[in-house]
């Protein structure tokens, strides 16, 4: 009798690590704690994946959501400026002359119109970052047709209200003599023209918000900021080709391309907040709502 109890508590008392989908822990213990199965893992922070313990892209979020929403007030004091002293947007000779006069408003308005570009190129590296877990390809194609078109406004000396490279020409005309001063009229004439042309970059950067914004309605971003996006992006393509034969497309493009870059800008902060300065050991850790 004592020997049929024995082996009754012996088969009851079967090694635990035997059993399917378990494991001894590093000390020996025949179960593996939650804390070294985190430890050996890598766990979802805020939509991206990051080493246990590892710096998360907190900061950035915040930074690119900052921006996003100072690239709106930006481009409002550049309309504002422009309201006040408004340049002509034809005739090289007249260009030179009113620059000449309002030398100041003229300088301020073009600065307001180019250093949104910078913020504008950091809030589609954010984007991506934030939104490559839900699809990481077309997160990185819309980012790179955002942020690279973005980035390329910087490198065209043009802000369709005008440009900084006619500062040094209105220099010139005004202390030439006067058959000195065709020759600068002419050049200014061209880079007035180039602002009457209507760019391919824009269209690309209308292109990379649809893309982007496509992603953002599945996830980690609220969608109805993506759908805004996917609207704006499409009307932006169609306004930015027809900028001169339908304006009023323009107009509507500009209002709505605002409200998006202020919703992103607010759900990245949010995104920021939500997100912990360093990855946290704990497996329970999760993707934030997108809603």
């Amino acid at each position: 009798m004592n020997g049929l109890g024995t082996k009754s508590v012996e088969t009851h008392r079967a090694e635990p690590a035997d059993r399917p989908g378990h494991a001894r822990s590093a000390d020996g213990s025949p179960w593996a704690s939650v804390k070294e199965q985190a430890m050996r893992m890598s766990v979802k922070v805020s939509g991206t994946r990051t080493e246990v313990g590892q710096p998360t892209w907190r900061s950035l979020y915040y930074v690119a959501g900052i921006g996003s929403i100072a690239f709106v007030l930006c481009l409002i004091a550049a309309l504002v400026v422009d309201f006040i002293a408004p340049p002509p947007v034809h005739g090289g000779a007249e260009t030179l002359v009113f620059i000449a006069a309002h030398k100041a408003p003229y300088v301020l308005e073009q600065v307001l119109w180019i250093l949104p570009n910078v913020f504008a190129v950091l809030v589609f590296v954010a984007l991506f970052i934030a939104l490559s877990p839900v699809n990481k390809s077309l997160a990185l194609i819309g980012s790179l047709f955002g942020g690279l078109s973005w980035a390329m406004f910087l490198a065209i000396p043009v802000t369709s209200r005008g440009s900084l490279t006619l500062v040094y020409l209105s220099d010139q005309y005004m202390v030439a003599t006067t058959p000195e001063r065709d020759r600068f009229a002419i050049a200014a004439e061209a880079i007035v023209a180039e602002n009457n042309t209507p760019a391919i970059v824009a269209v690309l950067s209308a292109a990379g918000i649809l893309l982007i914004s496509f992603v953002m309605t599945r996830g980690v971003l609220p969608r109805a900021i993506g759908w805004l996006g996917v609207v704006t992006g499409a009307l932006g393509m169609l306004s930015e080709a027809l900028r001169h034969v339908a304006p009023a497309f323009y107009s509507g493009y500009g209002i709505l391309l605002w409200a998006w870059f202020v919703a992103v800008g607010v759900a990245l902060i949010m995104l920021g907040r939500r997100t912990p300065r360093l990855s946290a050991p704990d497996a329970r850790t999760v993707l934030p709502p997108t809603e």
